[in-house]
């Protein structure tokens, strides 16, 4: 049986780790706050002390990281997993990076003798309880085909990309029309319900007709609850449209509707809501007519 080595156990990474368990592979993790490796440990993994530990002697190394900057730490730092790579073995990144760091990172792998997949995911919190993410994969179509156990443990549709790098450009990419549609689905609500639509029969037309999104139909019901428990966060997906942005620009294609949708992030984050459901990303909205989506009531 393949023996893993998972770093980054936030909200994605512990049940993807958690569903490689179940399927019965050897997994060892680490976490820089060590306390959320213990549910892990209580189902069965090994818990490591260092990055590096996780990674040692490992077939395959999956690492799930917030940014770029920690991304670069877990792999250059003084505990980066680069030294300890054992010839053949495959890393996995599943962060959401930039482009041109995936491509170095995969340079950099290949030179001590591993192999490297570029393979973020969609799908959040829910899809990666319940082992159904998405992957779109950047790296050697060989290489995927080799593993295509472990991502079938957590995921239900691979998608490859091309060469490495491709997975997170397209993961950029969609993230930018997820933000856009989040933005969109809140300024539809504002509009409906300013204007005396109920909510609820607004997001029941949305979702049978033209204006239908994915995210109407995770965020719709989220956001008339005024439910904005973490399922991928504000700040995260700030990130994200910060990178696509960098992205856009290097590669000289308008984007005016991802410049609207980051900014609306950064206004949401910059009023505290970082921590939140990026469908907080509507409170903006909420503040501006006076009024809650759901509940209807008037601010006072």
């Amino acid at each position: 049986m393949k023996q893993i080595g998972f770093i980054g156990l936030g909200t994605m990474g512990a049940p993807m780790a958690s569903n490689l368990l179940r399927s019965g592979f050897g997994v060892t993790v680490y976490n820089r706050t060590s306390s959320k490796s213990e549910p892990l440990r209580a189902e069965g993994a090994q818990v490591a002390a260092t990055s590096q530990e996780a990674a040692k002697g490992k077939d395959i190394i999956i690492t799930m990281i917030s940014n770029d900057d920690s991304i670069r730490e877990v792999f250059y730092g003084a505990n980066g997993i680069l030294d300890v790579i054992k010839p053949g073995a495959t890393v996995v990144d599943s962060s959401t990076i930039s482009p041109g760091l995936a491509r170095e990172i995969a340079a950099a792998v290949e030179e001590r003798g591993g192999k490297f997949l570029d393979a973020p995911v969609t799908g959040s919190k829910p899809a990666a309880i319940e082992g159904t993410l998405v992957f779109m994969v950047g790296g050697s179509a060989d290489v995927i085909e080799e593993h295509r156990d472990i991502f079938d443990s957590m995921g239900r549709l691979l998608l490859h990309m091309g060469g490495n790098g491709s997975g997170a450009v397209a993961k950029l990419a969609h993230n930018a029309m997820v933000g856009i549609h989040n933005v969109a689905l809140a300024e539809g609500f504002s509009i409906a319900v300013k204007s005396g639509v109920p909510a609820d029969k607004f997001l029941e037309l949305v979702k049978n007709g033209s204006a239908g999104s994915k995210q109407a139909e995770l965020k719709g019901q989220k956001i008339i609850d005024n439910d904005f428990s973490n399922q991928f966060s504000l700040a995260l997906m700030l990130k994200d449209l910060k990178l696509a942005s960098s992205l856009s620009d290097s590669t000289g294609v308008p984007s005016p509707m991802l410049g609207v949708a980051k900014s609306m992030f950064q206004a949401g984050f910059n009023h505290g809501f970082g921590d939140e459901d990026l469908s907080a990303v509507v409170k903006s909205y909420e503040e501006w007519i006076g009024q809650k989506i759901g509940g209807g009531a008037s601010k006072e």
